[in-house]
């Protein structure tokens, strides 16, 4: 099965499933229903690393010079793949510490910074909120112990998103009057296509996973947007997000007192 790098249809952004197995010598075909496998979603370049992980039976000293990389480099690697994989487990139970939602209140915000208006309003909320896509799906987020980033409860893997991640999309829409356009690596390597540095999800590609032209990348643009959307900071359009004006003015304000964003 080639490795697809999203869980979502790239339409409605409903979980993909397998419908049917076909025999590639007499043609004939079996209808199944069948949830795809968490390796599935792994990008081509993940499953390399894994195939060569395995080979190497588990020794990242092999790895690395089989690979030709440093072991800062390749245990992040694998960490990351085993984050994906959802093996971050103990006895069936995701790892996680009970979040001190008293210190984190007591944070000082930066009300014309995205990922403080954010946090906030999460804090504000008991640390969880439900969001809506722009096709009306729910996504559960929730803000981490360490309170410096958050997750999405509802993505094929355990994933935590740093918040600096919302300033980069502010970052873009301001180089872009205002407005950005959202991208799609589902069905466009980084680079290429409509995963330009110029939409969301190439930006982020390159800011943010620093990944490379040509690289496969997860695109969680339609979770940021819903998210974006749901803090009042950017209107969630079809293929693109505007800046609110609300936010457009907490922006000029800080300007207006000589602070540079």
């Amino acid at each position: 099965m080639k490795y697809i790098d999203q869980n979502k249809c790239p339409m409605c952004e409903t979980k993909l499933k397998s419908v049917k197995l076909a025999c590639p010598t007499c043609k004939a075909e079996f209808p199944i229903e069948t949830e795809l496998s968490v390796f599935d979603y792994l990008s081509e370049n993940d499953m390399s690393f894994l195939k060569t992980f395995l080979s190497c039976r588990g020794s990242l000293k092999d790895l690395q010079e089989k690979m030709n990389i440093s072991y800062p480099t390749a245990k992040k690697k694998l960490d990351d793949i085993i984050q994906q994989l959802g093996l971050n487990e103990v006895n069936g139970k995701k790892e996680g510490k009970k979040i001190d939602m008293v210190n984190l209140k007591n944070l000082s915000f930066d009300e014309s910074k995205a990922s403080d208006i954010v946090k906030e309003k999460l804090i504000e909320n008991a640390g969880k909120a439900t969001i809506a896509s722009i096709t009306g799906n729910k996504y559960i987020i929730r803000i981490n112990p360490d309170g410096t980033s958050f997750q999405c409860d509802d993505l094929p893997f355990t994933q935590y998103w740093d918040f600096s991640i919302f300033d980069l999309v502010v970052d873009l829409c301001l180089e872009s009057k205002g407005e950005a356009k959202k991208g799609n690596a589902r069905n466009y390597r980084l680079g290429e296509g409509k995963c330009t540095r110029d939409t969301i999800t190439g930006y982020l590609g390159y800011k943010f996973f620093h990944k490379e032209d040509g690289d496969s990348i997860f695109d969680p643009v339609f979770i940021l947007c819903a998210i974006l959307d749901w803090a009042g900071i950017a209107w969630n359009r079809r293929g693109y997000i505007s800046l609110t004006n609300d936010f457009r003015m907490k922006i000029s304000s800080k300007k207006k007192e000589g602070i540079i964003l």
